[in-house]
């Protein structure tokens, strides 16, 4: 008898089948009910629970590159399933087993209460007698994400990707799925939309995440891949439906293959995946609020306290104590929290390829750096260090305390990337080095802060007792988050900045973990605008540390832009604040001083983006945050387009959840200066002025 699992559960629906021949199909999954007259007869064999490939096992269909028709994935029967609940809510595994291998694969669905979201991997384990070797294996595979509605899913699919670079993170772009090459001729075609990850930037080139929204049924699928290596993800369209199919890395896109002898288990990448009823804006806030919950609890997050950093438009990763004290000065005056010293402590000169052994140069400061860190104690502030301890570099004078074991290696080489080799943290002494450069820090420097940089990419991995490259880049990737948590025990107060050369490593393997996330080492203000507007699709609000640094050259307008860029966000304060004019410094000030009145609102606020995702080709760009009661806007006028620049031009924001409302709405900063807002209340639009390009506003909407 077929029997049907069906779970309903924080607003998802989730439907599995299982056949009298054991067969487990997962039919539904989404915000809405499961309509059974959407899936044929014929159709249901594709909608496969799992996907699992075995090096020397069969394919079938017109694969073509697809992980789709995979053996032993398609003989797998169903065992047994477990239906329980934990502190995060209920949770939902499923036993597969193969008879030929005597592999078992256990997949698990685990949601969170009161969230839109479920957390899903695969656990295999290995009760044969024979080793496996695994090619591919999904962490979570969805076939029909385009059944709900009548339209052909060229027309009603929108697929957002969020495009990333060094120094031009996070430029969404939407796309239909011919724009993609994927058009509804066949039932199952060769050609697939696949996005993947190699190396240990896990955000290179794309955050590792997507969003899906049907606009004919008004519903959106959303997911991320929690991972901080390779991944990947794809999508093909078989039995007449659309499959999604996502896991971490894979043998034929990653270079992973792992090989499991009898008694060996290995877990697949956790990935989220969430639906919502709505759009873009609505499945961000269900991912916004299952971040939070996945996040490692901490102080950091709750009281936001401003950040000093001395690197951006500032020193330039060169400081002295005498370039510093003013500096401590000035920041303690605006009100800053913590100072955190940049790059270069540790070197009289040129660092970048002898970083490793991270001892204060005496030429840069000649009574010592605990001189300068007890200075920023004593301006009431919390002192920070730069690091970057997942390197050492080629000149570095600790190599001559490792060998070949520390790094990863290739092909009988160490490997190199920008002067520096790739420690391994599975090596328990690499492992062991880096937890005494903290407890140093910690314990002798007093440092309450660390910006944790990462300026390399290692490549496809390492073949140091690995199966293969990717294998050893999956080890190390574990064995340093493992590494982490051991350091957050040992000092929880710690805050550890989330740092790789920007926003390279976007990701929530990291970012449960770290309390605060770069966005960027983008230096101009104006293009920042649209990566701080985007932060927080890829990341919560009070996660996102956003640069404001005013410049020794600016002007008033130039110190307000670079203030908003930051202020609804994480505040990465920089820029020569002692050098500045008595009313551009009180500028700074103003903007902080207004931060600490409304900080405590950004951890359970959620992003909206009233014209829509930014791109830095813009004119105009906003987003804002709903909080309990209140509403804060970010405002840009960030280009000219029309050659018009230098005057007064309008914007109309459309906020279809106010309309109707009494409200007090006020422009929160800056004060007094020039620019118009005008709102009506029975349409819910406000109609904003700026006086020129390159200026932006904040403006605050209490609900009466």
């Amino acid at each position: 008898m077929v029997q049907n699992l069906v779970i309903v559960e924080n607003g998802l629906h989730l439907v599995i089948e299982i056949t009298d021949q054991l067969d487990v199909r997962l039919l539904h999954f989404g915000s809405t009910p499961y309509q059974a007259s959407f899936i044929e007869e014929k159709q249901r064999p594709g909608f496969r629970l799992m996907e699992l490939q075995l090096t020397g096992e069969d394919r079938d269909e017109y694969h073509g590159r697809t992980h789709r028709a995979s053996y032993p994935g398609l003989r797998m029967k169903y065992a047994s399933h477990e239906d329980t609940r934990n502190s995060m809510g209920r949770k939902l595994s499923i036993a597969l087993e193969d008879n030929e291998t005597g592999l078992k694969a256990i997949q698990h669905f685990q949601f969170l209460d009161g969230i839109g979201m479920l957390r899903s991997w695969v656990d295999l384990v290995h009760e044969g007698k024979e080793p496996v070797g695994v090619e591919y294996v999904s962490s979570f595979a969805l076939t029909g994400i385009d059944k709900e509605g009548v339209l052909s899913r060229d027309e009603k699919l929108r697929l957002y990707i969020p495009h990333t670079g060094w120094q031009s993170e996070l430029q969404w772009r939407t796309y239909s799925l011919p724009e993609l090459g994927l058009s509804h001729v066949t039932d199952r075609s060769s050609k697939r939309i696949a996005f993947s990850n190699t190396g240990s930037w896990s955000a290179a080139e794309h955050i590792p995440m997507a969003v899906l929204e049907n606009q004919e049924a008004e519903s959106t699928l959303v997911w991320q891949i929690e991972h901080n290596g390779s991944w990947h993800w794809e999508m093909f369209d078989q039995f007449d439906y659309v499959t999604l199919l996502i896991s971490g890395p894979t043998e034929h896109d990653n270079q992973w293959w792992k090989q499991l002898k009898p008694g060996e288990s290995f877990s697949s990448i956790p990935v989220a995946v969430g639906a919502a009823n709505g759009g873009f804006e609505q499945a961000i806030g269900e991912l916004t609020r299952y971040r939070r919950a996945i996040r490692r609890p901490n102080e950091d997050n709750r009281k936001l306290q401003i950040i000093f950093n001395d690197y951006m438009n500032c020193l330039w990763g060169s400081p002295t104590t005498a370039k510093l004290l003013p500096l401590i000065d000035a920041a303690s005056e605006v009100g800053c929290e913590y100072f955190c010293i940049d790059a270069g402590w540790y070197a009289p000169g040129e660092w970048w390829s002898g970083v490793g052994e991270w001892l204060p140069s005496e030429q840069r400061f000649p009574e010592g750096i605990k001189y300068v860190l007890d200075y920023i104690r004593g301006k009431g502030m919390v002192p920070g260090l730069w690091l970057e301890l997942e390197v050492m570099g080629i000149h570095s004078p600790k190599l001559k305390d490792t060998d070949d074991s520390w790094f990863f290696m290739r092909h009988g080489k160490r490997v190199m990337d920008r002067s520096r080799y790739q420690l391994d943290y599975s090596n328990p002494k690499v492992a062991a080095y880096a937890t005494e450069v903290i407890r140093r820090l910690v314990e002798d420097y007093g440092v309450g802060y660390i910006k944790m940089d990462y300026n390399i990419n290692a490549g496809i991995g390492t073949e140091r007792e690995s199966d293969s490259f990717g294998d050893g880049l999956l080890r190390h990737n574990r064995a340093y988050l493992a590494w982490l948590d051991g350091i957050f025990a040992k000092y929880p107060a710690l805050v550890i900045e989330n740092c790789s050369s920007g926003g390279m490593r976007m990701d929530y393997a990291m970012l449960s973990r770290y309390s605060i996330q770069s966005t960027s080492d983008q230096e101009n203000y104006v293009n920042y605008a649209a990566i701080a507007a985007a932060a927080p699709s890829a990341l919560t609000p009070e996660q996102a540390a956003v640069w404001s640094y005013p410049l020794q050259e600016g002007d008033d307008e130039e110190v307000i832009f670079n203030m908003v860029n930051a202020l609804l966000l994480r505040v990465h304060q920089s820029g020569h604040l002692a050098e500045l004019s008595p009313r551009r410094k009180e500028l700074v000030k103003e903007g902080l001083d207004y931060y600490k009145t409304i900080r405590s609102e950004i951890p359970e606020a959620l992003p909206f983006w009233p014209w829509g995702l930014p791109t830095q080709q813009d004119e105009w760009i906003a987003m804002g945050l709903r909080a309990d009661g209140r509403q804060f806007i970010a405002v840009w006028r960030a280009r000219d387009a029309d050659g018009k620049g230098d005057q007064p031009a309008g914007r109309v924001l459309d906020l279809p959840d106010l309309r109707g409302k009494q409200v007090d709405l006020q422009c929160a900063y800056p004060l007094n200066f020039p620019g118009e807002h005008i709102w009506n209340s029975e349409s819910g639009k406000l109609e904003v002025t700026l006086p020129a390009a390159r200026t932006a506003r904040l403006y605050e909407i209490k609900i009466l």
